[in-house]
């Protein structure tokens, strides 16, 4: 049996959260798999959030203060939970770089802009400018900072399998100086080198796709469903519906076998990359 892992309640507000949780669950004399029993939920994810590593569903939290007998406290403290989670994240996408750290596989089509996962500080600097103009220069780095710490995920022991597509003007059309622009593609580049990402572009002239002009990303997870997550500049949706997930799914299909072969993609990546550097890429 694995040791019991006390939690220090001081560290977080999802912690403290967490340590409440597994008090009251003992108190009333239950196991885990007591607790979800009922639920949709399993016991790793209860453990999990008891540890203040997962954030709790406003379902389960009612789940749990029925079964407890809490009087509604931990479906109250749920807000309070996902704003201290939130960190310099939006709020329509907190959840989606919480879910990023569990997932097994991510996959994802970009057609407006170089995933988050992917860009360099220069690029993300010049996006969150762009869509937020009138933050303070510590405002715009501490995003910066939140969206290069999704892709430490890359460097765990398990990490997720990531599989990307890209629409060529993404490569064609810098949206940083040339210089920089060579530095987001080399890094790509490394990555999928590296065996961490595959890669695959999607080219000027191939047809026409179902949801070609949606930017989404797909998850898959060991104990949970999976789900789909699109967005805007300002706003984002997740699809957990099993039957919608199926049908972006088969859109994701027909868009991976119109797109070109990793190979030929990580050649044309890194031949941008050196017109780039010498002055050969369209401005």
């Amino acid at each position: 049996m694995a040791a019991r892992k006390e939690i220090d309640g001081s560290a977080s507000v999802p912690q403290f959260y967490g340590k409440e949780l597994r008090f009251k669950r003992e108190e009333a004399g239950l196991t885990l798999e007591g607790l979800v029993e009922g639920s949709f939920y399993g016991v790793t994810y209860l453990s999990e959030i008891e540890h203040g590593k997962r954030r709790m569903p406003r379902d389960l939290a009612q789940h749990v203060d029925r079964v407890l007998g809490t009087d509604g406290f931990f479906a109250r403290r749920c807000e309070d939970v996902r704003k201290a989670k939130q960190g310099a994240h939006a709020a329509y996408f907190a959840a989606i770089a919480e879910a990023e750290k569990r997932a097994l596989v991510i996959e994802e089509w970009c057609n407006v802009l170089i995933p988050g996962l992917l860009q360099t500080a220069a690029y993300a600097r010049a996006v969150i400018h762009a869509t937020h103009p009138r933050h303070t220069s510590d405002e715009v780095q501490a995003k910066i900072d939140a969206r290069l710490k999704r892709a430490g995920l890359f460097n765990e022991p398990k990490r997720p399998e990531y599989w990307v597509i890209l629409h060529e003007s993404l490569v064609r059309n810098p949206t940083i100086s040339a210089v920089e622009m060579a530095e987001q593609l080399d890094h790509i580049a490394a990555l999928v080198r590296r065996g961490l990402v595959v890669l695959q572009i999607l080219p000027w002239n191939a047809p026409t796709r179902p949801f070609m002009a949606l930017p989404f990303k797909f998850m898959e997870f060991d104990d949970e469903p999976p789900l789909m997550y699109t967005e805007g500049p300002y706003h984002g949706q997740t699809v957990d519906d099993p039957s919608l997930v199926r049908q972006y799914r088969r859109a994701y299909d027909r868009l991976r076998a119109a797109a070109m072969p990793p190979e030929a993609s990580l050649a044309l990546l890194e031949q941008a990359a050196e017109d780039y550097r010498h002055g050969q890429q369209s401005p």
